[in-house]
């Protein structure tokens, strides 16, 4: 499973379906459809001046490389970002596999790190709602257009598997995703049988929810920490969430077994 760093002004909470985090995590708007619109929108809120500077201390975190020297830049166009839909796990009518969560941009520092601006329209417009170590979305999209052209490229967060899916099949294109439905992968009927026996019971409003068992997020550091939000990120075993100060606080996630 792969382990990401970060960086949150909110914290992304509609991704786990019913996994989701205390009721404190704001989420994240979904946007409607990428077009060239919304992609224009989320690329300039990307590049704009503040998200920049928050990129520098995002690079900068690690001592990898100094604040001012970390000069990060946007490479490429704002693609579109889905995940595992609850309606398809809840096996409503017309329901497709996978929903739009995000777009992403890719931010490169000058010494190579990558990271993921997710960006997603709230009420004050288009906005940058997560910063995210590496350039897993970016691969598996060019992967899933290589494997499947015209497919939909989705993650299944739970398992933080990446899979492509299209002509009524739903093909892996990580490790994760070929544990769970082989090499070859499987109908989408079968593999919409397997997420509802796993998550079917754990969507929003299920006791499983209501009762507080779907997230798991604990403070790393000094509790009650102002400005410093918690809530749920997809992926990776830590959150740095930035505070309204522009410090840097680590979070990190408990794992919570698929039967509570």
């Amino acid at each position: 499973m792969t382990l990401r760093a970060t960086a949150a002004a909110v914290l992304a909470s509609t991704a786990l379906l019913g996994l989701a985090g205390p009721a404190s995590a704001a989420p994240v708007p979904q946007p409607q459809a990428a077009t060239a619109e919304t992609r224009a929108a989320a690329h300039e809120a990307a590049a704009a001046p503040d998200t920049l500077a928050t990129l520098s201390r995002f690079f900068a975190r690690e001592g990898k490389v100094s604040l001012t020297a970390a000069q990060p830049r946007i490479e490429g166009g704002a693609i579109p970002v889905h995940y595992l839909s609850p309606d398809f796990v809840a096996g409503k009518a017309g329901a497709t596999v996978a929903r739009l969560e995000f777009l992403a941009s890719k931010a490169v520092s000058s010494d190579g790190q990558q990271a993921a601006l997710w960006t997603a329209k709230t009420e004050a417009g288009w906005q940058v709602v997560n910063i995210a170590t590496g350039d897993e979305e970016f691969r598996y999209a060019q992967l899933g257009a290589e494997k499947l052209p015209g497919g939909t490229v989705f993650r299944e967060p739970q398992i933080d598997a990446w899979y492509v899916a299209g002509d009524s099949r739903v093909l892996p294109l990580d490790e994760d995703a070929v544990r769970a439905v082989g090499e070859r992968g499987t109908t989408l009927g079968a593999y919409r049988v397997r997420v509802t026996k796993a998550y079917g019971d754990k969507l929003p409003g299920s006791a499983y929810a209501e009762g507080g068992r779907a997230g798991g997020f604990e403070e790393a550091g000094a509790p009650g920490a102002p400005g410093v939000p918690v809530g749920v990120v997809a992926g990776g075993a830590g959150v740095l969430a930035l505070g309204a100060a522009g410090s840097v606080a680590l979070l990190r996630r408990r794992r919570v077994p698929a039967g509570g």
